[in-house]
């Protein structure tokens, strides 16, 4: 298989001991790595934004000739824009060209010269094709590779790639790989931005570097890090010698640091970057490209917003705010309805809920969310199912749109549950009405089969949320409750942004701002500013965030200098059209017209990167001779057309091992390689589709071309959670269904027979044994219930820690100095031995 580091992948060519290739007889060689030679990378990082070059230098240390493919992996947050090879004797850019180009006018209007400038920006960047007839036949030259299928089949890497063919290296040639890409960085728990070098760059694991007991790379890897922040930049930490950080300016908001030494010979290189206030919001202006057209997405001063405001742990059990919806359709009510009573019971005091169960009526038990109250939760339970018990074809668009229509309550952050067993037929207007909501919102979204996980998936993605396979029924409820105990994490609610700046200028949040940010997370802006400044003295401008917290308001306000600042490498503007492009094409996808896949083609085309209406292509140019001065010396070098494109890869469950799996493939031109798999896949197809012919010939038809926003999903982009249990979890699952239906709201259970026989005590024992300091009743049976919880070789921690939670939090409201007896007694008369701790003592 190939490997998941990629660079440069090579076949070799050889023939037999006569010089010749025989005919009928196939000599095989095994498929080989280009070795790297050299890596130098050039990181600059604001805040939680990253932008990486890096020369990449390999040589053919064969003794024959190798064709080799260039296949850089992309991860959910990366995007590329700019790449370029170079030999001795010729170049390759990768460019960019519109999908489907609507007339020879357009071509005009926005593409140059092959391999220069395009509205203005610098040379470095992804390039377009000047016309159409050019276009056509790279289309036809992409096209005759079968977009490569080949790759896609072999590779265990999961996700998308970006392919390029480099022609043939010749024995003892270098070829120097020049790649840049920007990057969104995740934000670890203690705040530190986590930059990784991707394996590309630092391909540790790959077959020629080493082997598994050697510490030493047979390449030379040289990382400079320019670090940047308005809070400061506080530390820098990694898993290799790095040298001692140097401040570039006084208040510690720029540093530099530098590889010391060898990289992690048998680990990805990671960078943890701290800054002076981990828990902050900030602001700083990235100046626009001067070449580009005033009052464009390039051309104008953008603004990098981080918005991560302190927020303070909530105790386990309390009372808390927040809305949680949840949609179900039918197949799911027939088969998890103790799903949703745990669900249910497990809600904190003082959040609202309401559930729809979408199908052809897309009904809610409630018009709008309710307070979490018996009362509320036992109408709840009562009618889920009558609502679900009329079968038909699910309206999750209908259903979603009933919930954006209904007002939030103030206060109360917004989370769907959405379970799907099935694929929605209109999954593209799903997807982007989620999108048009998603600031006012997050989803969980739980799939239950592999057609609806891309659905899944952009649903989870738009909104911050997390998408969870869910494999059996028996994993499911366990599931569930992990992910709303990470959904009762306190969030600032009721955000806004409001801006002071100098007259003439204006400031628009591209994507608008979220209503909510929840603990642990962090929530990065693109804010432009446009317009001319009429006071040229105000120097700066101000940004005032405004939030509740825990029900009280907060102000952060925050100067930023109108000084454009950064290295003019645009990472922050590259990022902004980034999300903008996704969007767009969002609303291409559900049908709103032409307008925003024009809007997305050209500013794709502007700023280098690709969206799904465009496509990277791949121009050869060869060098001419250097040392002859004649007349053909003043002839153009000659250029052509080589496959280059992004592949959706769907990976391996296979396990990966220290070496990659290597493929045996007859000798002779890559392309014989292609044909021979082409047509044996051809074959094993028709072969497999030989009992289903006769049918109806329409059915063997290839489906006409359409747009697709969930083609460019990437499952694996989140995680997909689907854990495995023992045998002890039916048993378990069980045993807590009967305590948790008896439960209240507050988390307390009442004295009674039914109680009594989870307990397996008989109810006049229980009576019997209640200290006669308790006044109450139900404190005793609560603090039986939570014991019973805590019983040697049980383990209901999946299941009842929510509940739990509620109900110590209830026992310590009630009757704290009661606790220590009422726990002695439990123990004696269950047999257990549980500790003070369990009750917060």
């Amino acid at each position: 298989m190939w490997h998941q580091s990629f660079g440069l992948l090579g076949k070799s060519y050889t023939h037999d001991t006569t010089g010749s290739f025989l005919l009928g007889k196939w000599l095989y060689m095994p498929l080989c790595s280009v070795p790297l030679c050299s890596a130098v990378v050039d990181v600059a990082i604001q805040d939680y934004v990253a932008d990486v070059a890096s020369e990449l230098t390999y040589q053919n240390k064969s003794p024959i000739s190798t064709e080799v493919l260039f296949v850089f992996p992309l991860g959910p947050q990366m995007s590329m824009y700019s790449f370029q090879a170079c030999s001795e004797d010729a170049k390759v850019q990768a460019m960019l060209q519109d999908e489907v180009p609507a007339s020879r006018d357009e071509w005009a209007n926005h593409h140059r010269g092959v391999g220069g400038a395009t509205h203005g920006l610098p040379g470095d960047q992804l390039s377009v094709l000047p016309l159409p007839t050019q276009a056509q036949q790279l289309h036809e030259a992409t096209g005759s590779w079968e977009n490569l299928e080949y790759l896609q089949d072999q590779s265990r890497y999961p996700g998308k790639v970006f392919a390029c063919f480099l022609g043939t290296l010749s024995p003892g040639r270098e070829l120097v790989v020049t790649l840049r890409y920007v990057q969104e960085l995740s934000r670890e728990p203690d705040g530190a931005a986590r930059f990784v070098l991707p394996h590309t760059l630092h391909p540790y694991t790959q077959l020629y570097a080493w082997n598994c007991h050697s510490n030493h790379l047979p390449y030379s890897l040289l990382l400079t890090a320019s670090l940047q922040s308005p809070r400061g930049v506080a530390n820098v930490q990694a898993n290799c010698s790095l040298t001692p950080l140097i401040y570039t300016a006084q208040d510690h908001s720029t540093a530099q640091v530098s590889l010391a030494g060898s990289p992690p010979g048998q680990h990805d290189l990671e960078l943890l970057v701290y800054f002076g206030n981990p828990s902050a919001v900030s602001a700083v202006v990235e100046k626009g490209n001067p070449e580009a057209p005033p009052g464009s997405l390039l051309g104008d001063p953008m603004v990098l917003v981080t918005l991560a405001p302190s927020i303070p742990e909530p105790v386990p059990g309390q009372r808390q705010s927040g809305e949680f919806i949840f949609l179900l359709d039918t197949t799911f009510l027939e088969h998890a309805q103790d799903s949703l009573l745990f669900l249910l019971k497990s809600l904190p005091l003082g959040c609202y809920f309401n559930i729809y169960c979408y199908e052809a009526a897309s009904v809610g038990i409630y018009p709008q969310s309710v307070e979490y109250t018996q009362d509320n939760l036992t109408n709840a339970l009562w009618r889920i199912p009558s609502t679900g018990s009329s079968l038909g074809d699910t309206n999750l668009l209908e259903t979603l749109r009933s919930v954006y229509s209904t007002p939030r309550p103030r206060g109360h952050a917004r989370q769907l549950f959405i379970f799907m067993t099935g694929l929605p037929s209109d999954k593209e207007a799903i997807a982007a009405e989620v999108c048009h909501h998603r600031n006012s919102h997050r989803c969980f979204s739980f799939c239950f089969s592999e057609d609806s996980a891309a659905l899944a998936v952009a649903l989870a993605r738009e909104t911050g949320g997390e998408v969870t396979y869910v494999s059996s029924n028996n994993s499911m409820t366990a599931v569930v409750l992990q992910c709303l105990k990470r959904a009762l994490k306190p969030a600032a609610e009721v955000v806004s942004l409001s801006w002071t700046l100098p007259r003439g200028l204006e400031v628009e949040v591209l994507g608008g701002t979220p209503q909510s940010i929840f603990q642990g997370q962090h929530s990065l802006l693109y804010a432009q500013i446009h317009g001319q400044a009429q006071d040229t003295t105000v120097a700066k401008g101000v940004m005032t965030l405004q939030c509740s917290l825990e029900g009280e308001d907060v102000t952060h306000t925050i100067e930023f200098p109108l000084c454009s600042q950064g290295d003019g490498r645009l990472a922050g503007h590259r990022l902004a059209v980034r999300s903008l492009l996704q969007r767009l094409f969002l609303e291409a996808a559900s049908g709103s017209g032409d307008e925003p896949r024009h809007r997305a083609v050209e500013i794709s085309l502007a700023s280098g990167i690709i969206c799904p209406f465009t496509s990277y292509v791949g121009i050869r140019t060869s060098q001419r001779v250097t040392w002859y001065r004649g007349p053909l010396a003043l002839l153009a070098p000659c250029q052509s057309h080589i496959p280059c494109q992004l592949v959706e890869l769907p990976g391996s469950c296979k396990d990966s091992s220290c070496y990659p799996v290597t493929i045996w493939v007859p000798p002779g031109w890559l392309t014989a390689v292609r044909e021979s798999w082409r047509v044996l896949r051809r074959l094993t197809c028709g072969i497999a589709a030989l009992p289903n012919r006769g049918a109806c010939s329409k059915e063997h038809k290839p489906l006409p071309p359409s747009i697709s926003s969930l083609k460019y999903v990437d499952p694996t982009a989140y995680v997909l959670r689907s854990p495995i249990f023992g045998p002890w979890s039916t048993e378990a699952f069980a045993e807590c269904q009967k305590l948790a239906a008896l439960q209240s709201e507050d988390g307390s259970w009442a004295l009674s027979s039914g109680l009594a026989s989870v307990l397996e005590v008989d109810e006049a024992e229980i009576k019997r044994k209640m200290p006669g300091e308790v006044m109450e009743p139900s404190i005793w049976a609560t603090v039986l219930a939570v014991t019973w919880l805590h019983r040697p070789d049980k383990c209901y921690q999946d299941y009842c820690e929510l509940l739990e939670a509620k109900a110590v939090t209830w026992l310590c409201s009630q009757a704290v100095s009661q606790l220590d007896k009422c726990l002695e007694a439990a123990n004696n008369l269950l047999g257990s031995s549980v500790k003070p701790n369990i009750f917060r003592l």
